[in-house]
């Protein structure tokens, strides 16, 4: 009682100070039992979520359709398994289709790519060097590439390029990267120094490095507690950035997040590009735990720009410490920091005291004044938890198994096989009036540099300066990182011309190149007042 007093009065302090709350989110539960626990997630262009899990828990909660089973003798656990260990969620209508995946993909990644499909890579034992497609359909499953990985990946991270390969870099003991797909068959892996000098011999603290693309076309690549500019054409280090201060890791297993912060689009080009990386484990936080001590989670976040010729870490300090947690970026800017513990780190049965209350950050208040708290979950969301944005606006959140094998009795966190809804507080009821709808009419395929028309409905005179158009890129999201995360704010918003009975036309122009906006799928909104649309699926090519 005591310690919910404490954090009452801590979340009620941090809200004051920052700003006043009109409305704090709210949480809808989907499904009381959706089969798996979602370790992996990705949102796909026809509004269902590709959901997976690691194939070696033993037997899920759900069948394979149709009598299927899954013959696998390299399995550690089941040899003949009927059960589901992948599905698809549709969002639409709230069901749930079993898909089979016949190799282990614990602890892997992958990327949507141009035409829609999800390519992912890697997993554990006889999935670390597998490639898997999969292209949704009613009836659509999973199709595998034995060895379609040159090495294992395993932790690894995976990132959409401006050609259209993805790069995947990293892994468990893997320091090198490797692209999918190849050129030819005898393209090779690439030797990383980064990662053997980021890696802690006893407990890596570099696993699931952040990636993000710059606009320049190169990755700013971050792992453990440093970051570099990579040019991975020419297998070089353009740029070292300072070391965070403090030094304390932010990597799997001292897992923190990180997100490319909104990027506004002026005159063709990105006036300023900027990382932000929250929570983590304070250095030896991992070997504690295996000990049996749980020391707290880190507070900080670090905020680097990385478009500075001198860049510099900023510190500020969250209002809850977290390790394990996702930070999301919503369709209008802001950052939503969700899920995780308190104390402990990353692995099996390594954290404790959940953090059911999600975070906002907002960038562009002053420093100081970034963090709201938001309405707390009751179900606690721990080691292999995920979350992700979809087109209405919601954040979706799943999974959470800190157990070698699915415990739901006797265990202080049981696997979860919950499934539910993060509603933000632009989501709020009283806010409908404010809320753009875009008309079915708006294009939705262009080109680099094209005039895009968009067209919307609000009540009311509509202030130009109050409006925004934002591009969002569906994320692959695993380990409290989501891969391929990026939000542009377009160009052009200058005049909103009414063009009928509360309908409005505003031209933006399209991203300009692919190393700005790979080409792909994008969520499209308007957002008015802080307030966006219902998303629409548009296309860049």
């Amino acid at each position: 009682m005591a310690l919910t007093l404490t954090l009452f009065i801590l979340i009620t302090i941090t809200v004051t100070i920052t700003t006043r709350v009109l409305a704090t989110g709210n949480w809808t539960l989907l499904h009381a039992n959706i089969g798996i626990t979602a370790m992996h997630m990705q949102l796909l262009p026809n509004d269902r979520i590709l959901i997976f899990d690691r194939t070696d828990f033993g037997l899920s909660n759900i069948s394979l359709a149709d009598g299927k089973c899954r013959e696998d003798n390299d399995d550690l656990v089941l040899k003949n398994d009927c059960t589901a260990h992948s599905i698809e969620y549709d969002v639409l209508t709230n069901s749930i289709r079993p898909l089979m995946v016949q190799t282990d993909v614990w602890c892997s990644s992958g990327s949507l790519m141009p035409d829609g499909t999800v390519v992912q890579t890697g997993g554990f034992n006889d999935g670390d060097h597998v490639v898997r497609i999969y292209d949704s359909c009613d009836k659509c499953d999973w199709k595998e590439i034995k060895s379609g990985l040159i090495n294992r990946r395993w932790y690894a991270t995976n990132h959409i390029l401006p050609g259209g390969r993805q790069i995947v870099v990293g892994g468990r003991r893997q320091y090198n990267y490797e692209f999918y797909p190849k050129m030819s068959v005898s393209e090779n892996a690439y030797s990383f120094p980064f990662l053997v000098m980021t890696h802690d011999p006893k407990l890596e603290n570099n696993l699931y490095p952040f990636v993000f693309l710059n606009p320049d076309g190169k990755l700013f690549i971050f792992a453990n507690n440093r970051a570099i500019l990579f040019d991975y054409s020419k297998n070089n280090v353009l740029r070292t950035f300072p070391e965070i201060p403090g030094g304390d890791p932010r990597n799997y297993p001292s897992t923190g997040s990180a997100v490319l912060l909104p990027m506004r689009i002026l005159k063709g080009n990105v006036g300023v590009v900027e990382v932000l990386v929250c929570g983590g484990a304070p250095k030896g936080a991992f070997r504690k735990a295996l000990n049996g001590t749980f020391v707290r989670a880190l507070r900080s976040c670090a905020r680097i720009r990385v478009s500075d010729p001198n860049p510099k870490w900023v510190m500020e300090t969250m209002p809850l410490a977290r390790v394990m947690g996702d930070m999301l970026l919503l369709p209008n800017g802001e950052v939503l920091i969700i899920n995780g513990a308190s104390a402990g780190t990353a692995g099996w049965e390594k954290g404790r005291e959940p953090v059911l209350h999600p975070v906002l950050y907002k960038p562009d208040n002053m420093l100081g004044h970034r963090f709201e708290a938001q309405t707390p979950s009751t179900i606690p969301r721990m080691y292999h938890s995920t979350a992700i944005l979809v087109r209405d606006g919601r954040v979706l959140v799943g999974g959470s198994n800190p157990h070698v094998y699915y415990n739901f009795t006797n265990v202080r966190y049981p696997t979860e096989l919950r499934f539910e809804a993060f509603s933000p507080s632009y989501l709020d009821p009283s806010l409908c009036g404010s809320r753009p709808k875009i008309s079915p009419d708006s294009q939705t395929q262009f080109r680099y540099g094209d005039q895009v028309k968009v067209r919307f409905m609000l009540s009311g005179h509509v202030d130009p300066k109050s409006l925004l158009v934002t591009m969002v890129s569906p994320s692959f999201n695993t380990h409290s990182f989501s891969m391929n995360q990026r939000l542009l704010i377009l160009d052009g918003v200058n005049t909103a011309t009414p063009i009928g009975n509360s309908k409005y036309q505003v031209v933006v122009t399209a991203p300009p190149s692919a190393n700005i906006a790979p080409a792909k799928y994008y969520l499209l909104f308007v957002v008015y007042k802080q307030v966006p649309s219902e998303g629409i699926w548009v296309q860049i090519s």
